[in-house]
């Protein structure tokens, strides 16, 4: 299986020797060193490049992973997901929902560098906060493209404000109880205006935050190095401070094949994902690890918030489809094999989607919600009951997808031939298809969805039917399901929030208007002497607590 994005698997692509040899130059040239050479340095691959070390922009994996090690927001996630301090000791939430007050600690300081009086940084108070979160929104100098977290949300007035240095209030315009988890985002990493006004164009690689780590160097495309931040205001249980790591190195191998070699000779100590060509160099069919590398590598197998489906355009005003007919929907989701598929194509990676939408990792996912599970005889019965007994007169269904999913399609299609469906696989490009899937003139195809943040409604926002496409490509209207939403919204109990959610999961599994595939999972790689890596659902790379022996 071949997965794209953020996904586990890719296609084989050519070896960039030159690349690893442009990163030995640039990691071992310098007096120093050889002095780091004996510290704790953690060393991981990126596939994609580093495109900016500003949290405005911080839109994809490797400017996350970068970004979260340099700077901190005012919550965190622990492993299960749940809401934890970090920049913020405390906070509260007003009972209509739409006041947000958090105590800011006292200890905390900006990075030293050039752009405070003296190179010393200053202590971060909650203007700071304020005047991170109006950069993010701020579309004339700035135009961050995670202005999206706040539109619709924060309060038209003063939606930002600081009482005091050790107070930042927060104000929405409606109730919106995931904003926790909003504010975990590395968008909402707080930054100090003098590196902004100092460096002005250049602060995307001159980053300077409150981070356990601290900026050193970043060649573009090459290589990005960080060192401990002494003076970080976190400890752990034992009353030591953190960081535990002297430094971290990021390099840039575009090829995963590459970064396993380079993993097995010692060079790197992480990498995130598995090429296809050496899957079962890693990997059992049930995907655990080859004993051949135990004790010597550790997989760190995690879900991950992605839930993989096949979407139908449910606006059949003018269709005349087999799809438009729920019984036929409910069909083709009981008529495949998840668990053989993803033995098949994944090496076991992924969970099947049995429960609904939403996917495993999130605190308020509940395996006993009933959904689809392999029924052929079931399948064959609704078929029956819809008209097409043994899939007589049933037009052929036509599934569009891009070529990264064409083994998945296929086999669907062909446990669908045993029902009596017949399936066509139209393949294209993937922009070709999220442009077909935004003007709605795709009517049955491959899509997931990954969360924005740790909670639910991430995915529940897909088939709200006030929503455009994007998100809700599969139009998607339910008067029930959008009352639900709109209900949870506001709800500050987690769980009766939670009840809620698994409400409108249960409408989406009896209207069907996707075919559940499957739950994602990450599939991470570390070498034997690496301790403390989080599991996370997100798939980030918080390396605070991490050792190396």
């Amino acid at each position: 299986m071949v997965k794209i994005l953020r996904g586990c698997f890719f296609n084989k692509n050519t070896i960039k020797l030159l690349i690893v040899s442009g990163l030995i130059v640039f990691f071992s040239c310098g007096k120093n060193d050889s002095e780091a050479s004996s510290k704790s340095v953690f060393r991981y691959n990126q596939i994609n490049p580093i495109t900016s070390l500003d949290p405005a922009f911080a839109r994809n994996q490797s400017n996350m992973w970068a970004i979260q090690t340099l700077y901190d927001c005012l919550v965190d996630v622990d492993d299960s997901l749940r809401i934890v301090p970090s920049l913020a000791q405390s906070w509260t939430i007003s009972d209509d929902g739409l006041h947000y007050t958090f105590s800011l600690r006292n200890n905390v300081f900006f990075h030293n560098n050039p752009c405070f009086p003296n190179g010393v940084g200053r202590r971060m108070v909650a203007s700071d906060v304020v005047y991170s979160f109006n950069r993010i929104i701020d579309s004339t100098t700035v135009n961050s493209p995670g202005s999206w977290i706040f539109k619709g949300r924060i309060a038209k007035n003063n939606p930002f404000e600081a009482p005091n240095d050790s107070t930042f209030v927060l104000n929405l315009e409606k109730p919106f109880r995931p904003m926790l988890g909003i504010l975990f985002m590395q968008y909402c990493s707080v930054v100090p205006k003098e590196a902004v006004d100092f460096y002005k164009k250049d602060f995307r690689k001159n980053p300077v935050g409150t981070g356990p780590f601290t900026f050193k160097k970043w060649l573009e495309n090459q290589g990005l190095f960080m060192l401990k931040n002494t003076n970080y205001w976190d400890f752990d249980a034992n009353g030591q401070r953190l960081p535990y790591l002297d430094g971290v190195r990021v390099v840039f191998m575009p090829d995963r094949k590459t970064a396993y070699l380079e993993m097995m000779r010692g060079k790197i100590d992480f990498m995130s994902g598995i090429e296809s060509s050496v899957v079962n160099e890693l990997l059992t069919v049930d995907g655990e690890m080859q004993p051949k590398h135990l004790g010597k590598l550790q997989l760190i197998k995690t879900p991950y918030l992605n839930t993989e489906y096949f979407g139908i355009n449910m606006d059949f005003s003018t269709s005349t489809s087999p799809l438009s007919i729920r019984k036929v929907r409910q069909a083709l989701n009981y008529g495949f094999d998840r668990a053989l598929m993803l033995r098949t194509l994944r090496n076991s990676m992924g969970k099947g989607a049995t429960s609904g939408f939403t996917p495993r990792g999130l605190s308020s996912f509940n395996g006993d919600v009933k959904g689809y599970d392999y029924n052929p005889e079931k399948a064959r019965q609704l078929l029956s009951e819809a008209g097409f007994k043994n899939g007589q007169n049933l037009p052929t269904v036509k599934l569009m997808t891009n070529k990264d999913y064409l083994d998945l399609c296929t086999f669907i299609a062909r446990q669908w031939e045993n029902l009596g469906v017949k399936t066509s696989i139209d393949v294209m490009e993937s922009a070709t298809l999220r442009e077909m899937m935004t003007k709605g003139t795709s009517p049955f195809f491959r899509a997931s969805w990954i969360a924005d943040y740790p909670d639910a409604e991430s995915f529940f926002t897909v088939f709200y039917s006030k929503n455009p496409a994007p998100p809700n490509y599969t139009r998607f209207k339910n008067a029930e399901f959008d009352a639900l939403y709109e209900a949870a919204l506001s709800e500050n109990d987690d769980v009766k929030r939670y009840a809620l959610y698994q409400k409108m999961d249960a409408v989406l599994i009896e209207e069907a208007p996707v075919i559940f595939l499957f739950y994602d999972e990450s599939s991470r790689f570390a070498r034997a002497n690496i301790e403390g890596l989080s599991r996370n659902a997100l798939n980030l790379l918080p390396l605070k607590r991490v050792k190396k022996k």
